[in-house]
């Protein structure tokens, strides 16, 4: 560990997940069930989502999923479109799921009602079962996630991905995604043993880092960066193992830090090249999963499925990210200039 310190309640909030995991799976079984059913009896013609910080890297997960599992193509809504610039959306046979740790959000909630107008079937992945967005959808799926303290999310936003995990296996009905919701728990919990805190240590005097993914891990890569910035004040970017050859590779240079992703699935091969090509530059690169000559292996519960590969990840992140903040003097669950509910218009 970086060193003795109190535990921040971004580390306690995140321990709580593989039990809301599991309370979440049997609180909202037959509601997945008649959703599915409906979905099924019904497919719509291409899913929308409707989200900001944390929970749009959560449904960019949703995307993923989604996408590969069903076929069904994904696009994430900007809430200005409603909010500022007054968009007629035509959303007729569509999917629209709105994410939200709060319900409370003003350009969520106008764009969730132009989806409504526009002919969607409109789905809230809500936490706040009495906000104004849980009261405007026509699907409520509660995420159970409890009330969260620290403003930087972790319990919410794994919450939300484990519900678009619900989601997606009971609509598909995939025997494996299926058997991947009962080792979700389990697996969240061995997450939570991972040490990532004393590679990440490395990171103390870093100003820039990259954190890279692809496919279900994209999010992720996303989420992870918005926490360095938060929790660390380090500015982070992600990419798409694919996307960073076209520019970002640019600033790779000696000692540059690298955080990698191993999706676990088809895109594995080229996110170990793409960090072979960083460690070539002389960055320093961690990596996350097998196969990958690296300076750094962020350490992972063994046999994890592809599709909690990410949630693995993050989970196994987050203890490390709170010690990291507290070394470089900094308050975990209070970032500067933040607040927990952010009323983007």
């Amino acid at each position: 560990m970086i060193a003795s310190m109190p535990e921040a309640l971004l580390t306690r909030e995140a321990a709580e997940a593989a039990d809301i995991a599991a309370g979440q799976f049997a609180a909202n079984a037959e509601i997945m069930a008649a959703l599915a059913e409906r979905l099924r009896r019904k497919p719509p013609a291409f899913v929308a989502t409707c989200a900001r910080g944390s929970s749009d890297h959560a449904a960019t997960y949703g995307k993923y999923l989604i996408e590969r599992t069903l076929g069904l193509p994904v696009a994430s809504l900007g809430p200005s479109l409603a909010s500022v610039y007054d968009g007629r959306l035509d959303l007729s046979g569509a999917l629209f799921i709105a994410v939200s740790q709060s319900g409370r959000s003003p350009d969520a909630l106008r764009l969730t009602e132009a989806a409504r107008r526009g002919g969607a079937l409109v789905v809230g992945f809500v936490n706040d079962e009495a906000s104004p967005l849980a009261g405007l959808v026509d699907v409520l799926v509660p995420l159970h996630a409890g009330p969260e303290h620290s403003v930087a999310a972790t319990k919410s936003f794994l919450a939300t991905c484990v519900a678009f995990l619900h989601l997606v296996s009971v609509w598909s009905e995939d025997p494996a995604l299926l058997s991947t919701l009962e080792h979700a728990p389990r697996l969240l919990t061995e997450a939570g043993a991972c040490d990532w805190s004393t590679p990440l240590s490395a990171l103390r005097q870093a100003s820039s880092l990259y954190v890279i993914s692809r496919g279900l891990g994209l999010g992720i890569a996303q989420e992870m960066a918005l926490k360095f910035k938060e929790t660390c004040r380090i500015h982070a970017e992600a990419f798409s193992a694919a996307e960073v050859l076209h520019g970002p590779m640019a600033l790779a240079g000696p000692g540059f830090p690298v955080l990698v992703l191993d999706p676990a699935d088809e895109g594995s091969d080229s996110t170990r090249s793409v960090a072979a090509a960083f460690a070539g530059h002389g960055a320093t690169v961690a990596y996350a999963g097998d196969g990958a000559a690296a300076a750094t292996t962020l350490p992972m519960p063994p046999d994890v499925p592809a599709a909690l590969t990410p949630l693995v990840q993050v989970r196994a992140f987050y203890g490390g990210v709170a010690a990291l903040a507290a070394a470089r003097g900094l308050d975990p669950d209070r970032p500067p200039h933040l607040r927990k509910v952010t009323q983007t218009r």
